[in-house]
C-alpha cells in the first residue's frame, strides 16, 4: 500500500493521530478487515507496536475489534469517524474549560498571582515591552491590555481593523463602558465599516481621521502599535510592539487629543 506522506500529514493534523496510527488506519481502510500482523506488514509498522496502535484507534472510535482467533479489526466508515472525533474534541474542550474555570478561585491561581506580582516589582520599567508577531497574538494581547483599562482607551485603526475589533472586543468594550472607562476610536470612516460604527455607538465615540495609523493607548500608560499596513500584510506576519511606559504613552495621548479636536463625527451611510 502506497500512501503519500503529504496525505498522512494532513490526517495527523486533522485527526490528532501519530504517524503509526495514521499508517495502520489507512492500511485497515484499504482492507476493510484485517489482523494486526497483516496491517503491520502493509503499513510498515513494527509488529510489536501494531497491537498498541490498534487498541488506541479502537478507543478513539476509528476501528472495531472482532473477538476470535486470530483477532481481526474492522474499519469504521470515515464519515462516522469524523463525527466521533468532533464529539470527542467537544467533550475534551468542555472538560478543559470546566477545569480552568474551577481554577479561578483556587489556591493555585492565587499563588500564581502572588508570584507574578512579586516578579513585576523586580522588573525595570524598560523591560516591560515586547514584540508581538501574528495577528492572533496581537489581538490576544490587545484584549488583555484593554480589558484592564481603568480610565481611558484610545484607538487609531483602519476600517478593516475597526471591524475586527467590533467582532473581537465588543463585549469587552461594553464592560468598560459600564465601569466608566472612556473609549475613543479614530479611523477612516467608509461605507465598508458603517455597520461596525453603528455597533459601537453606545459604548465608544468614533470619529473620522484623515490619516492612517494603528495603535492603542490605555490609561496613558501602555501603548500597542502596529508597524505594518494591515492591507499589505498577511495576518500571520503582522507585527506589533507593546510598551509599558507612561512617558511615551502620555505624549502619544496628548498628540491624539490635539488631532481628535479636528476630527469630524461623520457617520457613513451603509451600502
Amino acid at each position: 500500500m502506497i500512501v503519500k506522506e503529504e496525505f498522512l500529514s494532513k490526517l495527523r493534523r486533522y485527526f490528532a493521530l501519530n504517524l503509526y496510527e495514521v499508517k495502520i488506519w489507512t492500511a485497515l481502510l484499504s482492507r476493510g478487515v484485517s489482523t494486526a500482523g497483516e496491517l503491520s506488514d502493509i503499513a510498515n509498522v513494527p509488529r510489536s507496536r501494531s497491537y498498541d496502535v490498534l487498541e488506541s484507534l479502537e478507543k478513539k472510535g476509528f476501528v472495531i475489534m472482532k473477538v476470535g482467533k486470530p483477532i481481526k479489526y474492522y474499519a469504521v466508515h470515515p464519515t462516522e469517524v469524523v463525527e466521533r472525533v468532533k464529539k470527542n474534541m467537544r467533550k475534551e474542550s468542555d472538560d478543559r474549560i470546566e477545569r480552568l474555570e474551577s481554577l479561578k478561585e483556587s489556591d493555585i491561581v492565587q499563588e500564581l498571582n502572588t508570584l507574578h506580582t512579586q516578579g513585576v516589582e523586580l522588573v525595570e520599567p524598560t523591560d516591560l515591552s515586547g514584540s508581538l508577531r501574528g495577528r492572533h497574538n496581537l489581538y490576544n494581547h490587545m484584549e488583555l491590555t484593554v480589558r484592564n483599562a481603568e480610565e481611558s482607551v484610545i484607538i487609531m485603526t483602519t476600517p478593516q481593523g475597526l471591524m475586527r475589533k467590533v467582532e473581537g472586543f465588543k463585549e469587552t468594550f461594553q464592560k468598560l463602558k459600564k465601569r466608566g472607562v472612556k473609549i475613543r476610536i479614530a479611523t477612516q470612516l467608509t461605507k465598508e465599516c458603517a455597520d461596525a460604527v453603528k455597533d459601537l455607538k453606545d459604548v465608544a465615540e468614533v470619529r473620522n481621521s484623515p490619516t492612517k495609523g494603528r495603535f492603542i493607548v490605555v490609561d496613558g500608560k501602555e501603548v500597542i502599535f502596529m508597524v505594518l499596513d494591515d492591507k499589505e500584510v498577511h495576518p500571520t506576519y503582522d507585527v506589533g510592539i507593546w510598551v509599558n511606559t507612561p512617558f511615551f504613552a502620555s505624549a502619544l495621548e496628548e498628540l491624539f487629543n490635539l488631532a481628535w479636536k479636528g476630527m469630524k463625527v461623520t457617520i457613513p451611510t451603509g451600502k
